[in-house]
Parts: structure tokens; C-alpha cells; sequence
């Protein structure tokens, strides 16, 4: 709650400056697009357009229902068939008692599975678990020993086996100590499960780990995507020479502002539907997916996917401006597209490897990277309330500074017709 309160102390400060810059600018005067007026302003009307245009499109509508039949068939497929559960194997070493035996055999049965023992010693146990030829190894009855750590949001078989197992047999544990004396009886209603040690080091937790993978992947296909919707749609309307039509009506701040502001709004109202639908539809198969989901890191993304969108979308406009055919697009696209790439695959890598690097840990406040980094850092608890707040802000000043370029070289490179713009050409023309 406190954290909460911090946030919109800071955002309600920054839109008070912001607030109080322009009327500077503009005289005193009332801004034509401030509060509802911008409904009705230029930049409100081209917002609109551009919304229209892409709701009614084929292309997005066919996406997005192949989007989310995806996301169904991820949800749903694992439900349908999920079969009797294999027997766990279990290497006993050391204690090899009848009444150890029953134990895990009850434990095995209270999670709808069965047990097969094998007897070994503790080398040949850990060489067991490390190859996956056996769940779990007891060690003289008294130690539980898997090969990888067991998240508490763990719904396999053989985690909800080894955790009921730890609970009997620390019960077990404290019976035998008890004579049903009153200090003994306290002991054994305050029983606590055996400790289950684990060969190797943990990795990014359950659901947090799936939240932030799956995160990660909307992130990179809508920046992508809608990025290279913005970049057609200049170089459309430049060469088919409408832009010159608009352009005698608006100016070219509110016309590319309009453009970016619409494709965005329809960019995080199709991320917010497909994430709405598949947490719903999870919930309602009981899909182990997206169990335990945390509601932290789907805010993240949502954020990071708005922040990453604001940065990037001035860039891919101003680089719409400079083409003038459609055979252009692919070679001003990819090399804008390389810092996303590379954001996207070092995201991967720190998902996989459960623990963030420094150059990862940086990554995350460099705006072109940080809207990949930043949501894996939250996933995998990396990160405080402060240093996600720190990184926005950056994120957010330098978005302003590239949409001050990007309008600049739009406004000189837009109604420049024939071949393709070079950028020195329109820099230049800037110094003169």
C-alpha cells in the first residue's frame, strides 16, 4: 500500500509539471487537446482513425483470433489427458524399516500414485537422482533428498508426494519420541515436516517463471508487431502522397502523434484481452499452467509493454518518413529491430538460468533493453519497488527526448518524395 501511494505521489507530480509547461508555452492559454478537449482535437481525430482502421482490419482480426486459439490450445491440450501417474521411485539408504515402508506407501497413495523402492547406498543414490532414475532418496529415515529444489506452487505428482511424505515422517519422527505426557503431546501437535535437501541450486520459482516467460513473449511480438505497423503506415501514407492531404489540415506534431497514440491503444487493448482470456480460461479448465500467477508481474509487462511501445514507435515512425516503397521497409526495420532481439534473447537467457547477471541487471535501465529486462527482474524478485520506479523515469525521459528527434525528422523528411530519404540528408538540413 505504501508503495502504491509513492507511485501516484510521483506520477501526480510529474503531470503537474508537465501540466505547467505547456501553459508556459503555449501563453496562458488553454491547450486545444488538454483534458476532454482531446477527444475532439487533431490529435484526437487521427488517434481514432488509426483505431478504427486496425479494428476493422482482417489482418488484425484474423490475429488476434489465431492469438488466442493459440493460447487456448497451450491452456486447454494439457487438461484433456493427463493419464495415471508414474510409480515414484525411491531409493532407500541405510533404515529400511516395515514401518518406513508403509509410510511412503501412504504418502504415495494420498496423491493418487504409486511407489517403487530400490535399496542403494548414498553415493549410488545421488548418482540416481542426478540421471532421473529415481524421485527421491530417504536417507537413514530422516533426511529427504530430491535432485532440484520443490517450489511451494509445484502441482506434480512428485512434489505433492515428497511434501506429504516430509509431513508424515516428521509426525512419524515425533511419535516416536512421545509417551503421551503433556510435554510430549505439545511436541507432537507442533511437528513440523523434514527438511528435503537438494543437489543442485535453485532456479526461477514456479509461477513467477511462467508469468515472466510468457510476459516476455508478448512483449516481443507486440513491439514488433505493432512497430512495424506504425513504420508501413508512414511510408504508406507517404507514398501514396495522402499525408500531403492530411498535412493541410493538421500539423505534423499532431499528425504523427495521433498515429503513434491510436496504434498504441489498440496495441494494450489486444495484449489486456489475451492476457484477461487466458487467466480466465485457465481458472475455469483448473489449468496447473498459470497456477499461482503472480499479479505483480502481470502489471509489469503491462507497463513495460506501454513503456517499450512509447520508446520505440517515434523511432520506427521517423524511420517511416525516410521510405518511399514497400521494398524499403525490411531494410530500415531490421536494424531497428536488433536492440529488441538482443533484449528479447539475454531475457531468455536470465529466465533460464534463474539468476540475473550484472550486464542483465543494467540492461534494465537502458530504455531500448529495459522493457525485456525489467519484467524478468520482477519475475525473479530482483529487483525493488524503487529501482522499477528509477528505471520508468529513464525510460520515460528518454522517450521524450526521442520523440522530439523523431517529430523533427518526420516534419523534414515526410513530403520528400522520389528516392528513399537518407537520414544525413535530413540532418543536415536540420544544421543549415
Amino acid at each position: 500500500m505504501k508503495q502504491a501511494v509513492i507511485l501516484i505521489v510521483v506520477a501526480a507530480v510529474l503531470i503537474l509539471r508537465l501540466r505547467s509547461r505547456i501553459k508556459r508555452r503555449s501563453g496562458g492559454q488553454k491547450p486545444a487537446w488538454s483534458g476532454w478537449g482531446a477527444v475532439t482535437s487533431d490529435v484526437g481525430l487521427v488517434a481514432a482513425r488509426e483505431m478504427r482502421e486496425r479494428f476493422r482490419g482482417r489482418i488484425f482480426r484474423a490475429g488476434t483470433l489465431l492469438v488466442l486459439a493459440g493460447v487456448a490450445a497451450a491452456i486447454v491440450i494439457p487438461t484433456l489427458d493427463k493419464g495415471t501417474p508414474a510409480p515414484q521411485k525411491v531409493d532407500l539408504v541405510g533404515t529400511r524399516s516395515a514401518q518406513l515402508r508403509a509410510t511412503v506407501v501412504s504418502s504415495a497413495e494420498s496423491v493418487g500414485t504409486k511407489v517403487h523402492f530400490l535399496s542403494t547406498s548414498e553415493e549410488t543414490a545421488y548418482a540416481d537422482l542426478r540421471s532421473g532414475r529415481v524421485d527421491l532418496a530417504i536417507i537413514a529415515g530422516r533426511e529427504l533428498v530430491v535432485n532440484k529444489p520443490i517450489a511451494s506452487t509445484d502441482t506434480s505428482t512428485t512434489a505433492q508426494f515428497v511434501l506429504s511424505l516430509a509431513q508424515q515422517l516428521g509426525v512419524a519422527e515425533a511419535l516416536a519420541a512421545a509417551h503421551l505426557s503433556p510435554a510430549q503431546s505439545s511436541a507432537l501437535a507442533s511437528a513440523g515436516a523434514l527438511p528435503v535437501r537438494s543437489l543442485q541450486p535453485g532456479a526461477a520459482k514456479g509461477a513467477a517463471h511462467t508469468t515472466s516467460l510468457i510476459g516476455l513473449i508478448l512483449i516481443f511480438v507486440m513491439l514488433t508487431q505493432y512497430n512495424t505497423w506504425t513504420l508501413i503506415g508512414v511510408m504508406e501514407e507517404k507514398s501514396s502522397r495522402v499525408i500531403e492531404v492530411l498535412l493541410a489540415t493538421v500539423r505534423p506534431i499532431q499528425l504523427l502523434t495521433g498515429k503513434v497514440l491510436g496504434i498504441g491503444l489498440v496495441a494494450f487493448a489486444q495484449a489486456s484481452l489475451i492476457v484477461v482470456f487466458a487467466l480466465a480460461l485457465a481458472k475455469s479448465v483448473g489449468s496447473d499452467l498459470l497456477h499461482g500467477t503472480a499479479p505483480v508481474v502481470v502489471v509489469s509487462t503491462l507497463v513495460w509493454l506501454l513503456l517499450g511501445y512509447a520508446f520505440y514507435c517515434w523511432v520506427y515512425a521517423a524511420a517511416g518518413s525516410l521510405a518511399q516503397r514497400q521494398d524499403q521497409v525490411q531494410s530500415l526495420a531490421f536494424p531497428l529491430s536488433l536492440p529488441i532481439i538482443f533484449g528479447y534473447i539475454m531475457a531468455i537467457t536470465a529466465i533460464g538460468s534463474g539468476s540475473p547477471s550484472t550486464l542483465f541487471r543494467v540492461l534494465g535501465y537502458l530504455p531500448p533493453t529495459a522493457p525485456f529486462a525489467m519484467p524478468v527482474l520482477v519475475g525473479l524478485g530482483a529487483v525493488t519497488w524503487w529501482e522499477f520506479v528509477a528505471s520508468a523515469l529513464i525510460s520515460v525521459v528518454c522517450t521524450v527526448g526521442v520523440a522530439r528527434l523523431a517529430t523533427s525528422i518526420y516534419r523534414r523528411a515526410i513530403l520528400r518524395t522520389g528516392a528513399r530519404v537518407k537520414l544525413r540528408d535530413v540532418v543536415s538540413s536540420a544544421a543549415r
